[in-house]
């Protein structure tokens, strides 16, 4: 036998080593240049968006349910680790094939490419320079590595504590590259990540709101633990396809009304928000957030009244769908009736809780239309408005198995006490909040044991909103369970028959268990 067949079954665990740390410097590589070159993509999230893309029907629903607001962090370890498994196999694979396994590694980079031209704003040259750096840096380090490997078996007569030194070496240079390389992929993201800081000074004084918003006394109860009435930005729930938030330019940014119009418009940001802005406290929730979830929120949003836009391009009669159109591609699509309905005020918004929109929001424009789940309505990072047919176009997340229509449920939630608290003998207080915009909370019953008892809700802000609740409750000792369900301000009661969000969102009382000793 040849030194080949040994050598192959000795060393094929370090040649496995070889490709990831191979793998591992194309990655890291690619996300260094993608963070020193504005608008170069980062081929990671690149695969991560076509992984989303594709995605069978109810994935999101179980994604979400494991990870929640982690979901893009989850998908991204997903996508590196399973690049290092391949770059494992293309390893072995050169110990014997090295043309094949050099050939996997430009497979691999094309796959990056074409991932990469899913991005509207991807500049194909520039993307072409990010998965060619990959496929040279990959292919480089597997031939340079799998060189250093020892040619033969180790000899045997040899005294056990003699070192291994062409093993070591290859080890050595292996660690050393694999820290290289995470080196360049931490400073690449970090690089990427600073150039979506939009300085706030480059956003123009808006002109003051025709319409202010204000808390009613009475709006808020204070109660500890119990979910804040109105959200910050920072704490506020984020639900979208985007793995890195879109780079846009404000001074470019313009906002385009076309499809079923009178007139094709373009209106840039100085001249959007010079149509005058209202503010409008408004509750808005993802259809991807189970019974008792935390996927909704309430902020105060500052924008331009989005019927005085559509009124500009002069909606035809005919045109029965509005598509919101994000930079990245991604669509909403909403009834048309629905946001020309007068009893609800859908905004093009720009402020968030009167800062400007964050750019995990939708800097520097989204859509908010009280009523409606994100997925239907809320495009973030807008850049057009569409007028088609309902029949004509199925949004982003249509095609994957969720509703067409989007109207949030009525719904209600237990923040105090804990599922699984330990509470003292005494009174004690059950709160938490309940929504069912655009129609309001009329009222909230808490359920002790079976036995519903009317809750105190506090002063509402407007239909548009949640409500927080409150109930005193003398706890005896044992095990109790309490549930909630709410009222809206149509007289419809929350069910209490379960359905998993998809497809049109969940339904069910919150139900938790507690102990009173």
């Amino acid at each position: 036998m040849t030194s080949a067949g040994p050598r192959h079954q000795r060393h094929v665990w370090l040649a496995a080593v070889a490709g990831v740390v191979s793998v591992a410097g194309a990655l890291g590589a690619s996300e260094l240049v993608a963070g020193l070159l504005p608008g170069a993509p980062s081929l990671i999230l690149a695969v991560g968006r076509a992984v989303i893309d594709l995605q069978p029907p109810g994935a999101k629903d179980v994604v979400v349910a494991l990870f929640g607001t982690n979901d893009k962090l989850a998908l991204e370890i997903a996508v590196i680790v399973a690049s290092l498994a391949i770059g494992a196999g293309l390893g072995v694979l050169a110990l014997r094939w090295p043309g094949i396994a050099s050939a996997g590694f430009l497979a691999f980079a094309a796959l990056g490419f074409v991932a990469s031209l899913g991005d509207p704003t991807v500049s194909l040259a520039i993307a072409a320079l990010v998965a060619g750096v990959a496929a040279v840096v990959g292919v480089q380090l597997l031939q340079r590595l799998i060189a250093m490997l020892p040619r033969g078996p180790r000899d045997e007569r040899a005294a056990p504590t003699m070192p291994d030194w062409p093993r070591r070496s290859f080890l050595l240079r292996s660690a050393g590259l694999a820290i290289g390389a995470g080196v360049a992929g931490v400073a690449g993201r970090t690089l990427l990540e600073r150039q979506r800081q939009s300085p706030a000074q480059a956003i123009p004084e808006l002109p003051r709101p025709g319409e202010v918003a204000t808390l009613p006394p009475g709006a808020e109860l204070p109660v500890p633990g119990l979910t804040p009435l109105v959200v910050q930005n920072d704490q506020f729930y984020r639900i979208d396809t985007a793995l890195i938030v879109p780079n846009v330019d404000l001074a470019s940014w313009r906002l385009r009304i076309h499809g079923l119009v009178e007139r094709d418009t373009t209106l840039p940001f100085g001249a959007l928000v010079a149509l005058g802005t209202i503010e409008q406290y408004v509750t808005i929730a993802c259809v991807s957030n189970e019974v008792g979830g935390e996927l909704v929120g309430n902020a105060k949003w500052t924008g331009v009244r989005l019927r005085d836009v559509l009124a500009i391009a002069g909606v035809r009669p005919e045109a029965t769908q509005l598509i919101g159109r994000a930079v990245d591609g991604w669509t909403a699509g909403m009834p048309t009736a629905w946001v020309m309905d007068e009893s609800r005020e859908p905004l093009i918004a720009v402020q968030m809780n009167d800062d400007p929109l964050p750019l995990a929001h939708g800097f520097p424009a989204r859509l908010i239309v009280p009523g409606l789940f994100g997925y239907v309505s809320a495009t973030k990072w807008l850049t057009e408005l569409e007028l088609t047919t309902w029949e004509a176009f199925n949004a982003y997340w249509v095609p994957l198995g969720w509703a067409k229509e989007g109207p949030i449920l009525t719904q209600s939630r237990i923040d105090v006490p804990r599922n699984g608290s330990r509470l003292a003998t005494g009174r004690n207080a059950i709160a938490g909040v309940a929504w069912a915009p655009d129609r309001g909370v009329r009222a909230v019953e808490v359920s002790v044991d079976g036995t519903w008892q009317p809750a105190t809700i506090s002063q509402p802000i407007s239909d548009a909103t949640w409500v927080q609740w409150r109930l005193d409750w003398d706890a005896s000792g044992g095990d109790h369970t309490l549930a909630v369900r709410a009222t809206d301000g149509s007289g419809d009661v929350q069910t209490d028959q379960r359905t998993p969000p998809a497809p049109d969102g969940a339904r069910g009382y919150h139900t938790i268990r507690i102990n009173v000793a």
